[in-house]
């Protein structure tokens, strides 16, 4: 219990004054708002085309500079924040968590997507550890075929989910500020280990064995919400989170799966989550999201983060970085579309 009474209210003070710091400070100084806030060593992961990234320099120069200035009037617009300290590695490190949109008007190009001059929001994730006053490791995951599509420039064929502008929690209490309660914060990471131990691992005999629906109903409430990145998209119901990804995913996506483990796994009040570099690897035997078989395994970064209630999970928010994975399969989405467009 030790590890969910411990106050984290330093940390989460520091990551808040940075994302502060981040957008209102002039475009000029965002290398040294980075700086201040972070280690000379600090290790950045992003989402493709940006990868792994050491130190402030190359974390603004490749991706907080370019999106600034393409995103103009910046807002961080969290619906989920919180800390705790890390499973994985034995609860010894502290990570902070914020979950929301990134929104702007977006009036110069990005990656080849063109500017609409209109409100553009994109989903975003934020792990960052935090150790003597500094971050010294984050994970950044973000939307970026979201943006695509509110551009009008939508990469992927039909998916079966829907595609929105994704709200926060159901119950509006995702931001946690201030200290919440151990006992429900273990509870929240106990519920989370349990769905994940028992995903895909029905131990029953053949005649007392469950239907998929009945074995999901065992850790997930059955008027669940699945937020899935664009190009999945989002399902509703135990039912339609069936016919509208985990059954096209499975049939799909079902040669050579390999569970390669998450780097940071916790859980504050009723939220928690983890993510992974990559979680899984997968070979596509042919037709997910249009693509042939593959011949070998592709990488899916992955972030999941959830919200308990009663025992069971209620809503998920799930970041897969879909680019990559693609990209792994031979084709980048974003090249595609510069190429596209200058037609």
């Amino acid at each position: 219990m030790a590890m969910f009474d411990r106050d984290f209210s330093a940390e989460k003070s520091l990551v808040r004054e940075f994302h502060q710091a981040l957008f209102a400070e002039p475009l000029a100084s965002t290398k040294e708002v980075l700086s201040r806030y972070t280690s000379p060593q600090w290790k950045w992961r992003g989402m493709h085309p940006f990868n792994e990234k050491t130190g402030c320099d190359a974390v603004a120069e490749e991706f907080w500079v370019p999106l600034k200035q393409a995103f103009s009037r910046i807002q961080r617009r969290p619906d989920i924040f919180m800390a705790g300290c890390n499973e994985i590695d034995g609860f010894e490190s502290v990570w902070v968590v914020s979950m929301g949109h990134l929104m702007g008007l977006f009036d110069n190009p990005w990656l080849g997507i063109r500017p609409t001059g209109r409100i553009v929001m994109m989903r975003y994730v934020e792990f960052n550890r935090v150790e003597n006053g500094k971050i010294t490791e984050s994970a950044m995951f973000f939307d970026i075929p979201q943006v695509m599509i509110q551009a009008g420039q939508n990469p992927f064929p039909p998916q079966t989910g829907a595609h929105l502008i994704q709200p926060g929690p159901l119950t509006h209490e995702g931001l946690m500020w201030s200290r919440q309660n151990p006992e429900i914060s273990q509870n929240t990471l106990n519920t989370i280990n349990a769905m994940l131990t028992g995903m895909g691992k029905n131990k029953r005999t053949s005649k007392e064995r469950l239907t998929y629906a009945d074995e999901l109903a065992e850790s997930w409430h059955d008027d669940m919400l699945w937020w899935g990145p664009h190009g999945i998209g989002a399902t509703y119901s135990i039912e339609r989170y069936i016919k509208q990804h985990a059954r096209p995913f499975g049939q799909s996506l079902n040669d050579g799966y390999r569970f390669n483990g998450h780097i940071c796994r916790l859980a504050e009040g009723r939220f928690g989550g983890f993510f992974g570099w990559a979680n899984l690897t997968v070979r596509n035997s042919g037709g997910y999201m249009g693509m042939p078989a593959g011949l070998t395994g592709a990488d899916m970064r992955v972030v999941d983060i959830y919200r308990e209630h009663e025992g069971k999970l209620a809503e998920n928010w799930v970041f897969i970085d879909l680019l990559h994975f693609l990209n792994m399969q031979g084709l980048d989405v974003l090249q595609r579309n510069i190429e596209v467009n200058a037609i």
